[in-house]
């Protein structure tokens, strides 16, 4: 069934538009210009320098949960599951994404947090078997609030150096919380790491940054709180190495830009396990990088997010796939 046209994914030689669920990719295009796909006028990002590596992302993939739409407190629907005799659909999403991320041969692939829905041991083994499997030593998992202390190897921070930057990964979970927070032990990792790289740092964690001034904003709510939030900018703004902070949790794409920071992105990508069914490519140059969405796009993948357009009175789609900028932007370094 064909839909509205959706410009899902631009980088600087592709486009991808999702029309229900035909894709239509547009390949081979020159950077930083103009171009008319589906009816639709878009620019493609620029490029900076040479590419030298690619970095995936998944979050929120919630392997062992058996349905998706309900909200705790309200009853608006509708509530989803397999259809008997399917593969779960926590399973089918993933598959796909890591189908789709194997075929760009990252150079590293960090999973984000909430990787399981209860922190079971089947779950984690789950998670495993799809990811640590097909990637090995070139995966980076941390934890997210689902996945409690189930993943003893996903707690705590760490980093890899890839060519031309850094990916450093923080553990911002405390068990039995839906917010997050980074510890004091950990800014001062982080800290020592910036200061200390010689290239460009990629942060990455489960909860993003909380916004004083976003509409609704509450001190210890879903996101950081807002003493690790007010250090972390802090340390952006005195460690001209950190390049941008890039989280999951909430289940939708957007990007904050901060007066403190400039161009550096505070970056949220939406879920693996439903709609838009989201991974997120970072493109790394010698001049900057690139973070480029992409919607997973195996043919059942696709049949089980168009199935989720429905979810919160058909209400969800407008909050979780966010503008086209909020999904694909570019990252300049700094140092």
């Amino acid at each position: 069934m064909r839909g509205e046209v959706e410009v899902t994914t631009v980088a600087d030689d592709l486009v991808v538009c999702h029309e229900g669920a035909a894709v239509h990719r547009f390949v081979d295009l020159e950077p930083d210009t103009e171009q008319e796909v589906c009816g639709r006028r878009v620019r493609t990002l620029p490029r900076p320098g040479r590419l030298l590596c690619r970095v995936a992302t998944v979050n929120d993939l919630h392997l062992g949960e058996v349905e998706c739409g309900r909200i705790e407190g309200l009853d608006i629907g509708p509530v989803l599951r397999s259809e008997p005799g399917e593969e779960p659909y926590p399973v089918t999403m993933s598959r796909g994404a890591v189908e789709e991320i194997a075929a760009i041969e990252p150079a590293a692939v960090v999973a984000k947090g909430d990787l399981t829905a209860h922190g079971r041991p089947e779950e984690a083994r789950a998670f495993d078997d799809l990811y640590r499997t097909r990637f090995g030593g070139r995966l980076l998992a941390v934890r997210g609030n689902h996945d409690g202390t189930a993943m003893p190897d996903a707690a705590g921070p760490r980093f890899v150096e890839v060519p031309g930057a850094c990916v450093a990964v923080l553990d911002t979970t405390e068990p039995g919380r839906a917010g997050g927070r980074v510890p004091d032990e950990q800014l001062d990792w982080l800290d020592a790491l910036t200061a200390a790289s010689d290239r460009p740092v990629l942060v990455f964690g489960h909860h993003p940054l909380w916004d004083p001034v976003a509409p609704r904003a509450v001190a210890g709510g879903f996101e950081l709180d807002p003493e690790s939030s007010a250090r972390l900018v802090e340390l952006a703004v005195r460690r001209p190495a950190m390049s941008g902070y890039f989280a999951g949790h909430t289940h939708r794409n957007r990007v904050l830009r901060l007066a403190d920071t400039g161009d550096v992105p505070w970056a949220e990508v939406a879920c693996v396990k439903d709609f838009p069914g989201s991974w997120a490519e970072y493109r790394i140059y010698d001049g900057g990088a690139l973070q480029v969405h992409h919607r997973t796009s195996t043919p059942d993948a696709l049949r089980w997010s168009e199935r989720c357009r429905a979810m919160i009175a058909g209400m969800y789609p407008a909050y979780a796939f966010g503008s086209l900028d909020d999904r694909c932007f570019a990252i300049g370094w700094r140092q």
